[in-house]
């Protein structure tokens, strides 16, 4: 038999942790398991030709939220190209569909419910018997008599039972990136999440987790992202593996989803000893609204995760990437930019804003009607409208939402972003200043250039900001532009200072010879620009000269020096 087990990503760097997985577990002598993995931007004619060049028996498809409607699509065209060829369906996406799948979709043979490895690889060894899979638990499957549904079934016990795809090469190490687990389920239930359907964990041993990270290591794989839904449930077990990987890594960072409230301080010691960016945390603050935390049932102190966030910040060691979710029950507009300001009080790396989606087979979807929650009906499933947030306001989230992205979460306009809360009295104001500046000139309709979104900025400041305020915002935006931005004087944007006078000019000269004399011989060319600035934090009211050196070599990120002269 000749199975591929195949997926659509998103994105090309993405891989799969779950098919390499199913094909360990499901190995058989008399059994070929090939991994294909494409991604859903390419031509469906283009996936249906790779896949049936295999000349497969079974294709067996992960069906996630973004590939939905490309895999059944995909699916279908399989069963026109090639009658008999079984297709099987699994994954998070399809495992709450029940037999009108089957009858919207004729191509479909079977659907796999929930966690994969015990029900596919029963699945395929019955039908490589010639047997239907009478019995065959969290099974759906097509014969002569219609849909047949098996009985729910417990998952895997022992996950070591799971041989390591690593080293049995089924791993795909080219990209970059790559997922391991070391756990599953999670011990909380919040309502919009699907671990709120398993509330035990299941953990590797771990000589397993162990043996996985070192391989990795040892392959010098550049990022490695743990999936594990709470990785720091068990604190010591945590620190074990912080601690094994901080003893044995040499140049791959770590991501890891964590709880900030469950971190003691032993771990917390621990980890103020991590190599800067070695480590990068999610962790999902979701709302500060009491209410609503009680309303998703999440079980969080505040508190502790601000204490905790906060230690980890002034490491400086860590990035830190943080989420709140807009549109849950109990929470309106105002409520929630009063979240956005208190979580970015704490100044994370990263604020991530995103719409609730209302998943199948969550407790949110399941009680959405009662809740008053209005969803888009297909993936993503996004909430629409609530009781509290009305369309165009979850619209205005949307909208400050790519703002942070388009600026705090990429590195631009930082400066300029804490500036402007003075005027507006907060950030979570400004933000909703730049947003309505946005929207109204159809800024979001656009894919605008790093320049451009600077140049937008300072159109905003123009027409919006208060006289007052709007030469130090100026300045705050050009001290942002020049730090990212190689700038050739001739075509500075008018945002940017550069009339020196002379004996600024003599000494703007002399230091640029004098970096220029430092890296004479290294292979590294050098650029500069210079700008004048009146008000600079510690030097306000005081004409100020700012010399910007860029450094360039090839195969390198371009390293900027701030100079003050």
């Amino acid at each position: 038999m000749r199975v591929i087990l195949t997926t659509l990503h998103s994105k090309f760097v993405h891989t799969s942790l779950a098919l390499p997985l199913l094909a360990a577990y499901c190995r058989h002598p008399g059994r070929t398991l090939l991994i294909r993995e494409y991604t859903v931007h390419e031509p469906k004619e283009t996936v249906l030709a790779a896949l049936l060049a295999e000349q497969p028996d079974v294709v067996a498809f992960s069906v996630y939220l973004w590939n939905r409607a490309a895999t059944l699509e995909l699916a279908d065209a399989l069963a026109v190209a090639r009658p008999g060829l079984r297709v099987i369906l699994g994954g998070p996406e399809i495992s709450f569909d029940g037999p009108e799948l089957f009858e919207r979709h004729p191509a479909i043979d079977a659907v796999v419910h929930g966690e994969g490895e015990i029900p596919l690889k029963a699945l395929l060894d019955s039908w490589q018997q010639g047997n239907q899979p009478h019995g065959v638990a969290r099974v759906s499957w097509r014969n002569d008599q219609g849909v047949m549904t098996a009985p729910d079934g417990p998952p895997l016990q022992n996950l070591d039972d799971i041989p390591s795809p690593f080293p049995l090469g089924l791993v795909d190490l080219s990209r970059g990136l790559v997922y391991l687990e070391t756990s599953r389920g999670c011990p909380y239930r919040c309502a919009f999440c699907m671990s709120a359907l398993d509330a035990s964990v299941r953990s590797y041993s771990m000589q397993r987790i162990r043996a996985d990270l070192l391989w990795l290591i040892r392959h010098e794989v550049p990022c490695i992202k743990l999936v594990d839904r709470t990785f720091n449930y068990d604190a010591a077990r945590a620190r074990d593996i912080f601690r094994f990987i901080m003893e044995n890594n040499r140049v791959s960072k770590f991501h890891f989803e964590i709880g900030a409230h469950l971190l003691d301080d032993a771990t917390l010691t621990l980890l103020e000893q991590v190599p800067p960016e070695m480590f990068q945390f999610e962790i999902g603050v979701q709302s500060t609204l009491p209410k609503t935390l009680e309303a998703i049932r999440r079980e969080t102190s505040l508190e502790q995760l601000e204490t905790n966030v906060q230690r980890l910040r002034d490491t400086g060691r860590i990035h830190l990437h943080l989420d709140l979710i807009a549109g849950l029950p109990g929470q309106g507009l105002t409520s929630f930019l009063r979240s956005v300001d208190r979580v970015m009080a704490l100044r994370p790396h990263h604020l991530q804003l995103e719409p609730v989606k209302l998943l199948p087979g969550s407790p949110l979807r399941r009680d959405a009607a009662a809740s008053g929650l209005r969803f888009d009906p297909h993936p993503p499933y996004t909430v629409l409208t609530t009781p509290d947030l009305t369309f165009e306001e979850l619209e205005r989230l949307r909208g400050i939402s790519r703002l942070l992205d388009l600026t705090w979460n990429s590195e631009r306009l930082q400066e300029f972003l804490e500036q402007l809360t003075v005027p507006y009295g907060g950030l979570s104001e400004a933000l909703g200043a730049l947003e309505r500046f946005w929207r109204r000139h159809g800024l979001f309709r656009r894919l605008l250039s790093q320049r451009s979104l600077f140049e937008e900025c300072w159109n905003f400041l123009r027409c919006e900001s208060p006289q007052e305020y709007r030469q130090i915002l100026q300045e705050a935006l050009a001290r942002d532009f020049a730090r990212i931005e190689r700038v050739a004087p001739a075509k500075a944007p008018e945002f940017l200072n550069l009339d020196l006078q002379s004996d600024e000019v003599q000494r703007v000269r002399e230091r640029v010879r004098l970096e220029t004399d430092r890296i004479k011989g290294q292979g590294i060319k050098l650029q500069h620009l210079a700008c004048v600035f009146f008000h600079i934090p510690g030097r306000e009211n005081q004409r100020t000269v700012l010399l910007f050196v860029y450094l360039t070599r090839p195969g390198a990120t371009m390293q900027v020096k701030q100079i003050a002269l």
